[in-house]
């Protein structure tokens, strides 16, 4: 096998160690009936792993050399389909023939997963299920409850589409290189129906970025351009409070009065 040049700018880790492998492709338990998707497969070391069960395995990866080392690796384990290019680019609709629905698992890369997440987000019907390595400290802000320092937009925006479930935590020296910090593997399941549903997902979405965007700041002054103080008093709202003191819950009804109102 070649040398490999690791590629900083894609923020490469390759995952090596055994047991969390396995960890992880007992969690994603997948099977020969599954649609599935693996998001920056690297060398491959979960490719492997995941194929044989799988009838055909799709990856998409953004360094185009490591592409024959994929082929090689995995000749003889099964059918790997192969897109090179930026997953942020890509329409998981545009993968298939037919209206099936994908698993995504990867080791993200630590400097696109918030954009890799949100872009996923966009397609969640598209999707049945998550895996994802992150940053511990991401899977940590994805998971926190309104209250605590940690929630914010991605905690908000995360759990309006999904269930969220931390699964476990992995140490550095999983990785070659190894990262600086920890990591963790998330599951997100995509809801079939939502628990609150905004009637305008996009106003939502602006809501819930404007009222994180200055975090020190009580509700009153971000979200002034919406809502007046007597409109937080019908809600049962209090508009001294800051943005990560509101529950889902409280963001869909705030974006569902103004839809309402306009």
């Amino acid at each position: 096998m070649p040398v490999i040049q690791v590629r900083k700018r894609f923020g490469q880790h390759f995952l090596h160690e055994r047991f969390v492998i396995d960890k992880i492709v007992s969690a994603i338990s997948p099977r020969k009936t599954d649609h599935m998707i693996e998001i920056g497969p690297g060398l491959g070391a979960l490719t492997e792993e995941l194929l044989p069960h799988l009838k055909s395995l799709t990856v998409i990866e953004l360094d185009k050399d490591l592409i024959p080392i994929l082929e090689e690796k995995c000749a003889e384990l099964g059918k790997l389909i192969i897109y090179q290019g930026d997953v942020l680019k890509i329409d998981f609709h545009t993968l298939s023939k037919s209206k099936q629905v994908w698993r995504l698992v990867g080791n993200l890369p630590y400097n696109i997963s918030t954009s890799l997440l949100f872009h996923c987000l966009r397609q969640a019907h598209l999707i049945q299920d998550m895996h994802f390595m992150l940053q511990k400290e991401v899977v940590d802000r994805i998971t926190s409850q309104s209250g605590q320092a940690s929630y914010g937009r991605l905690s908000v925006m995360v759990q309006y589409y999904c269930q969220v479930k931390k699964l476990f935590n992995v140490k550095p020296g999983a990785f070659q290189p190894p990262p600086k910090v920890d990591s963790a593997v998330i599951r997100l399941i995509p809801y079939r129906t939502l628990p609150y549903k905004a009637n305008d997902p996009l106003l939502f979405a602006e809501i819930v970025k404007k009222a994180f965007s200055h975090r020190r700041k009580m509700l009153h002054n971000n979200l002034s351009q919406w809502l007046q103080e007597k409109e937080f008093e019908q809600l049962k709202i209090n508009s001294s409070l800051r943005a990560e003191q509101l529950s889902i819950s409280d963001y869909v009804n705030l974006a569902n009065f103004f839809t309402r109102k306009s």
